[in-house]
């Protein structure tokens, strides 16, 4: 996919979510990240930690999953 459908994609993805607490999640996630080495730190996971992190994104997907923001930084 090249880079303008990408953006394309991101852009319609994020039109669509509703849920406040997501999105600063995300606008965070990608202004820490703007202007990092690209696999920096994925790269430096081992296999077992990355298949960690992609059980936790499962598994967010599920709303019932999730605590407010507040509740986490308690």
């Amino acid at each position: 996919m090249k880079t303008a459908e990408l953006k394309k994609n991101l852009h319609a993805l994020v039109d669509r979510i509703e849920n406040e607490e997501l999105l600063q999640s995300l606008l965070n996630f990608l202004k820490e990240n703007e202007n990092q080495q690209v696999g920096k730190h994925w790269d430096r996971l081992t296999q077992k930690q990355k298949e960690e992190v992609f059980a936790a994104y499962e598994e967010s997907r599920n709303e019932d999953n999730l605590i407010a923001r507040e509740d986490f930084f308690k």
